[in-house]
């Protein structure tokens, strides 16, 4: 009796195991491939150094050349040993190579840092009936929808079929009837964004 009360035991066991194992999630190729791919990081266009622009330059081990300097209108920043550079519609990365050019003649392989702390150059306006109408800086491409959505979106009271952009290098008017744009009737009246354009909201 024992004996048989011991092989029930092993079956029970035994049987246990494999319905654990049955009921195991089991890694498909496409979970495995999903785990090992990582997610593309998104690039945007390369920024241009414009008029206005805050940057913020620093060279390493030498805290003295560390400067916050605003791009004046001839398109200069002026900093120590090295007084006016021109920086306007320079990359940030051909920028630090400008400084390192100049800097070399004074500092033992200077390392250049330059950083955009803010985007005064760039900017498009939005006005009338949105959430939050002012500036937004145009770091990269922006229709007519997106800088509407930066805007916190329409109030209640505006006039979809009545927007328009206004032209800031022509003072052209582009009339938008953003009702249809947001039903995908009219996509080309989803114009992109150049600096200084001014989206009007009625």
């Amino acid at each position: 009796m024992p004996g048989a009360v011991l092989r029930g035991l092993m079956i029970l066991l035994m049987a246990g195991g494999q319905l654990c194992y049955a009921q195991a999630p089991k890694a498909t190729p496409d979970a495995a491939k999903s785990g090992d791919a990582k997610t593309p990081e998104v690039v945007p266009t390369t920024y241009k150094i414009g008029v206005g622009d805050v940057l913020h330059i620093t060279v390493w081990e030498e805290p003295q050349l560390t400067e916050t300097a605003v791009v004046r209108p001839d398109g200069k920043v002026s900093m120590p040993l090295v007084t006016e550079v021109d920086v306007a519609g320079l990359t940030p990365e051909a920028a630090q190579q400008v400084l390192t050019d100049r800097l070399v003649k004074f500092v033992h392989k200077p390392r250049v840092t330059v950083t955009v702390q803010e985007i005064h150059s760039r900017m498009v306006y939005i006005t009338g009936e949105v959430q939050r109408p002012g500036a937004y800086p145009l770091m990269d491409s922006m229709n007519v929808v997106q800088l509407v959505a930066r805007a916190g979106g329409l109030t209640d009271f505006a006039k979809q079929k009545k927007v328009y952009v206004l032209r800031g290098s022509t003072s052209a008017r582009v009339n938008v009837n953003y009702e249809k744009v947001l039903k995908g009737q009219a996509p080309q009246q989803n114009v992109e964004l150049a600096p200084g354009d001014t989206v009007v909201v009625p």
